[in-house]
């Protein structure tokens, strides 16, 4: 039922699983970004971050049709928000989609402008990653491993009330990708990490690697 599916994936006519890459997606966004087919951009993210799997909310076409039919106006706003993108940051676009968009929720249209941002280019700051809540939890891991080893937040209710599991604050995400833009640079300077990696593999890294709860093995 849903009319914008992107031609460059697989048919949703096709029996059985079908694969869709970081690379694909990437590909099918800046072609739909070109053509002004904002909404083909969001399927190509969505049907990415939700897998076949679905959620506990429900299941990921149905929530998918009820975001393109429920939203007025909704490639207008996506396409707000890219702009917003260009002509300032990954911060203010993201601000941007905050509550615009009935069940699309920050670990979904970070993806958005994850994918989008690998063909426009913010006009400050870095560029978009993806914010879920498995990447807020590592956050929260690293935040409360420092607090304890300080003392500035020995029972860790600061870092669990800052990288709660979704919802963040625009503020909020300014400072994850603050965060992973640094961590990039120190982790590139060792001989253990490629030297000309972006900030999204360390984001893939954490997203899919066990955690060491200790600022010291970090």
């Amino acid at each position: 039922h849903i009319t914008t599916w992107p031609s460059m994936m697989a048919s949703t006519f096709q029996a059985g699983d079908a694969d869709v890459s970081r690379t694909q997606v990437a590909s099918i966004v800046a072609d739909a970004l070109e053509r002004g087919a904002y909404e083909e951009a969001l399927v190509a993210t969505y049907v990415w971050g939700k897998g076949k799997s679905g959620s506990p909310a429900g299941s990921g076409p149905a929530t998918l049709h009820k975001i393109l039919l429920g939203t007025e106006g909704l490639n207008a706003i996506l396409a707000s928000v890219v702009n917003t993108l260009r002509e300032q940051d990954a911060e203010a676009a993201y601000a941007e989609l905050r509550g615009r968009i009935a069940g699309f929720g920050p670990s979904f249209y970070s993806k958005f402008l994850y994918f989008a941002g690998k063909s426009v280019r913010a006009a400050s700051g870095t560029q978009p990653l993806i914010l879920d809540q498995v990447l807020a939890r590592r956050m929260r891991s690293l935040a409360q491993a420092v607090g304890r080893e300080t003392g500035y937040d020995p029972d860790g209710s600061i870092a669990r009330w800052v990288w709660r599991d979704t919802n963040w604050s625009p503020h909020r995400y300014a400072i994850y990708l603050s965060f992973m833009q640094a961590a990039s640079r120190q982790v590139a300077a060792t001989h253990s990490w490629p030297s000309n990696a972006t900030p999204d593999l360390l984001e893939y890294a954490l997203f899919t690697t066990s955690w060491v709860e200790s600022a010291e093995a970090t």
